[in-house]
């Protein structure tokens, strides 16, 4: 339902409802101006400073409207159909246009970066692209850097996003559908796959979901994706996020969907699984041997981060018999003098570890990096030596946190570290059988998770439905010329990504 109505052919009218409607706003620019000759016909323009470009509006509609009709002698009298068309097609030297009659869909194209120009005796005002608000371009990607890779990362500017899309991705299938959500912020929102490939009833979920979402503003992407996904109460995230526009476009070749949000530099890839958090698109950058092996030190860290601390606990308090015995010694002997319980100290040791994280993400540049290290070395020394904690607790807490960053994608990890307190609490009081209580609970959880129809843990359950063919791009990184099909996610009709022989084959010296 629109809530300021339609303009009409009363100028003085209409430009009373923006003056109205933006009282107190100084930032917004407002000017009416002549144009023609005796009689003369009026033209009012508006738009947000700063957010809209000045000079573009000065040479291509302001200065065209007041000098060049003239120089034409056109002789314009009192405003007709026709004189509408010449100085909207004369005066207006830009092919970006549109016109609208609605209030609300010209006040948000204002608010939007664009400009409005009304024209007397028209009931439309014409909408001109002029966006120029200041952004800080296409920088280097920082939450997922790779050696071999492009280095661009999204930007906050919605345009600039679908753009890095576009130039990886020249196909005319590439479909861009832009609504806005945010009762009051109206954010602009875009989702991005290829027709044919991706699948027509997901499609259809993740629109339904957008379109459901009624909040005053949305200020991220990661507002979307905790109002889109399955179960709010799980710690996994069931969206993937990336600001990697090569990740995006190989997500959309497998068939999903990426929703770019304006003033975000991060995109949401949906559906997922938890095989793509422990996935980088520098895997297909180099040769599948080392990269599988990269990829099974990944699942190893992702195993660690989660119950290297319980396991610990396990062996350390419960079952030292488990060790050999010069080990068990070293343990024991280490522990000595420690006035706190092996699972306490280790959630101590842990929660100090994760306070200097955050300290060195909240302090600026270099500093937050030196600071973390520091931090840790000075406070683990410091409580060693006072023998408030075990040098191997120590160990633990920095091999567990290094296992962490070994995981390409934070998102996965954040769930990781709230979990293994889940597993240290059943270490604790229940041992090695708290431990497998713990972890298949966490197992039970994962197998019940679904993102937009597709199983979490696919393709390690429920791999059969796709025949097992997607186990070759799971544990290990397979040649590309084996990986024929596309997975899960694409629509079964459109399957085949790669038709082509061994590569070895082409190459036969005659």
């Amino acid at each position: 339902m629109e809530k300021f109505g339609k303009l009409t052919t009363d100028f003085d009218h209409n430009i009373k409802w923006f003056e109205d409607i933006f009282t107190d706003c100084m930032d917004v620019i407002k000017r009416e101006f002549p144009v023609g000759e005796e009689p003369l016909s009026r033209v009012y323009t508006i738009y947000v400073d700063s957010m809209a470009n000045q000079e573009f509006l000065s040479v291509h509609v302001v200065q065209n409207l007041m000098l060049r009709i003239r120089e034409r002698d056109l002789s314009l009298t009192i405003p007709t159909k026709n004189n509408h068309e010449v100085l909207k097609d004369v005066g207006i030297t830009t092919p970006d246009i549109s016109e609208s009659d609605s209030l609300d869909d010209l006040i948000t194209f204002i608010l939007s970066g664009d400009a409005v120009v009304l024209i007397e005796g028209r009931p439309k005002g014409i909408i001109v692209a002029a966006r120029g608000f200041p952004n800080r371009g296409i920088n280097q990607a920082d939450t997922e850097v790779v050696v071999q890779g492009s280095k661009e990362a999204f930007s906050e500017v919605i345009r600039f996003n679908t753009c890095l899309i576009r130039r990886r991705i020249r196909d005319t299938s590439l479909k861009v559908k832009q609504s806005r959500v945010g009762r009051r912020s109206q954010t602009d929102v875009a989702l991005m796959y290829i027709e044919g490939i991706v699948r027509p009833q997901i499609l259809a979920d993740v629109e339904g979901r957008l379109k459901n979402i009624d909040i005053d503003g949305i200020l991220d992407s990661g507002y979307i994706e905790q109002l889109i996904e399955d179960d709010w109460k799980s710690p996994f995230p069931q969206c993937q996020m990336t600001e990697r526009p090569d990740t995006a476009s190989a997500a959309i070749l497998e068939g999903r969907i990426v929703i770019i949000v304006d003033n975000s530099p991060f995109v949401l890839i949906v559906p997922t699984t938890i095989n793509a958090f422990f996935q980088s698109v520098e895997d297909y950058s180099q040769r599948f041997e080392i990269m599988s092996f990269t990829r099974t030190l990944r699942f190893i860290g992702g195993f660690l981060a989660v119950s290297l601390p319980a396991l610990y606990i396990v062996v350390a308090t419960h079952h030292p018999s488990m060790l050999p015995m010069f080990l068990m010694l070293n343990f024991a002997g280490a522990s000595q003098g420690v006035p706190l319980p092996a699972a306490l100290e280790l959630i101590v040791m842990d929660l100090a570890f994760e306070m200097l994280k955050e300290a060195g993400i909240r302090l600026p540049g270099a500093m937050g990096g030196a600071i973390g290290l520091v931090g840790g070395l000075i406070m683990g020394q410091a409580a060693v030596e006072a023998g408030l904690i075990s040098p191997i607790v120590v160990i633990i807490i920095a091999a567990t946190s290094i296992a962490g960053f070994a995981i390409p994608h934070t998102s996965l990890v954040n769930g990781f570290r709230l979990v293994k307190y889940l597993l240290i609490i059943l270490s604790a009081a229940f041992g090695l059988f708290g431990f497998w209580l713990g972890a298949i609970l966490i197992i039970i959880h994962l197998a019940s998770l679904k993102s937009f129809g597709i199983p979490y843990l696919f393709p390690f359950a429920a791999g059969e439905v796709t025949g097992n063919k997607d186990y070759m791009d799971s544990l290990f990184r397979p040649p590309l010329f084996m990986m024929k099909k596309r997975p899960i996610f694409a629509n079964p009709k459109n399957q085949t990504r790669i038709n082509m022989p061994k590569v070895g084959n082409r190459h036969e010296v005659e």
